[in-house]
This record gives structure tokens, C-alpha cells and sequence, in this order.
């Protein structure tokens, strides 16, 4: 007897649940969360015949794999990865039909660090606050998966169906992360000499980074004196705010970011950069780019 659900056989390194996410609660102290990169997860639920908005599976680095127990249509794709059904190999970025109970296994990224598995049906969690998102900072929706976790599908999408394609055009995770910034709110905090290394010089991504924020490596941003002699009161926090600790280096806020913080943002990214963001390598150049005015 079949049902709709699914049971993790490998989690991986960091597996979660992740739809658009859960916009417009700042007040509450809570972030955005969702899809690190939303293009992706989308593309994902459009090779299976989902909503745009339908939940999948976000995995980091090295896949997972997955036994469904009833047939599912399912499709990878962001980080380009191995995909096996039963030991098979199977295409990557195209609707895959997976029978009940085989084995669904997603391989270590060949690039990217991110891989988007959506799921005819969707996976379907429970809500809070209108978004089946897993937000790592505030603990908000399901845990990340483990091994045995038994999760529930949604029930087929009635009248869409999967895309009939044999592959489909998908940008490559950056060689060189290019990132157009916005300078402020808090740009004068920061000398003139600093605002011209954050738009000249090159960073790395930093292997701690994670989906609350892109750390950077490389040269300081100095503040000014008048700025050194201060403190600034916590306040709000947005998508992709490039906030400077004390030790000078650039983090850029992704999904899973606080709502508020103390230290002082010198730029912001415009969010359609992000994406790449979520797929750019530890050791990625990384620069920091005036972007147009709106």
C-alpha cells in the first residue's frame, strides 16, 4: 500500500524545506527565510507541474537521497549534481518520473554549493505564518531533515501538468561573484579611503558562510574616527544588507537574516544578485560593484 510521503534515507549536510518564504513579518522579528536562490526553486516546481510557490527540498553540498512511497515526478536543479534512481543515472534539470519505493539519491555538487529537489504535490509541512520555509535563525517551520524522517506530499497538481522538456537553461554558479551594491544607510561611518576598497578590491567567500549570511575575507573596511568613538543603536535589517562587524570584513545578509542588528551597513546588494550569492563556493571572488540608482 502506497501513501503520499516520502522517507530521508540520507540528509546530507544540511537539508531543509524551503518555498518562497514568509515576507512582511519584520515587525514580528522575523526574517524572510525561504529559498536561497529563488530562481531555482522555482524552476524546480515549474519541471514538475507545481505552484511557483510549492515547498522543496533545499540540500547543501552534498545532496541527499530519498525513497518515495508513491510515484512522483521530481526534478534538480542549482547546483549541478549526480542524480540516481535505484543506482540509475538519471538527468539533471529535467522532470524525472521516480516509482514508489525507489531510491532517489542526489549527488555532491559538480559546482554551487545549493541543489532545489521539487516533488509533484510539493512538500507539504505545516504553515507558520503563511510559509512551510525552515528559517535556521528563528527556529520558525520544520527542522532541518535528518535520516528516517517520514515527510508528506501534497496531492497532485489537478491541472498542470509536468514540463515535457528534455533539459532547460539554467545559469552556472559564479565563477566571480559580482555584486551590485546601493551605498548607505550607513556609508558614513566609513572613510572615503574604505568606500573605495569596498568597491575596488576583491573578497573571498568565507567557509562560514551560511544562509543567514555571505562572510567575506579580505581587506578591512576602516571606519571614521568620529564613527570609532560611537555606538549604534540596534535597527532594521533587510535583504541583502552588507553589514561590517568590528573586525571590517562585509557580510552580506541572506535569507535567514536578523531582523535588526548593532553594527553599521555600508551598502545593500540589489536582490537580484542574491541568488548567485547562494551558490557562489567558498575561496569565490567576490566584488562589490555600484549598481544603478532607482
Amino acid at each position: 500500500m502506497t501513501d503520499r510521503a516520502f522517507a530521508v534515507v540520507r540528509a546530507g549536510a544540511l537539508t531543509t524545506v524551503q518555498d518562497l518564504g514568509r515576507p512582511g513579518h519584520a515587525h514580528l522579528g522575523v526574517p524572510r527565510s525561504g529559498a536561497l536562490d529563488p530562481p531555482a526553486a522555482r524552476l524546480a516546481n515549474r519541471l514538475v507541474g507545481n505552484p511557483q510557490d510549492a515547498a522543496v527540498l533545499e540540500t547543501t553540498l552534498n545532496g541527499c537521497a530519498l525513497r518515495p512511497r508513491c510515484a512522483v515526478t521530481v526534478a534538480v536543479v542549482g547546483a549541478p549534481s549526480p542524480v540516481r534512481v535505484d543506482g540509475r543515472p538519471a538527468p539533471w534539470g529535467a522532470p524525472v518520473r521516480v516509482p514508489a519505493g525507489a531510491l532517489l539519491d542526489v549527488g555532491t555538487a559538480a559546482s554551487g554549493v545549493r541543489s532545489y529537489i521539487a516533488l509533484s504535490g510539493g512538500v507539504a509541512v505545516e504553515e507558520v505564518l503563511g510559509s512551510r520555509a525552515t528559517d535556521l535563525l528563528s527556529g520558525l517551520g520544520p527542522p532541518p531533515l535528518a535520516d528516517g524522517t517520514v515527510l508528506t506530499l501534497g496531492g497532485p497538481p489537478p491541472a498542470t501538468p509536468h514540463a515535457r522538456v528534455d533539459t532547460v537553461p539554467h545559469p552556472a554558479p559564479p565563477r566571480e561573484l559580482i555584486l551590485r551594491v546601493t551605498l548607505g544607510p550607513r556609508a558614513d561611518w566609513f572613510t572615503a579611503g574604505a568606500l573605495r576598497t569596498l568597491t575596488t578590491r576583491a573578497y573571498r567567500v568565507s567557509s562560514a558562510s551560511n544562509r543567514i549570511g555571505l562572510r567575506t575575507e579580505g581587506p578591512p573596511l576602516e571606519r571614521t574616527a568620529r564613527a570609532t568613538a560611537r555606538e549604534l543603536p540596534s535597527e532594521g535589517m533587510v535583504l541583502g544588507a552588507v553589514q561590517v562587524p568590528p573586525d571590517g570584513r562585509p557580510v552580506v545578509f541572506l535569507a535567514d537574516h536578523p531582523t535588526t542588528g548593532g553594527y553599521p551597513v555600508v551598502a545593500v546588494v540589489q536582490e537580484g544578485d542574491l541568488a548567485a550569492a547562494a551558490q557562489a563556493v567558498p575561496g569565490t571572488t567576490v566584488r562589490f560593484v555600484p549598481g544603478a540608482r532607482h
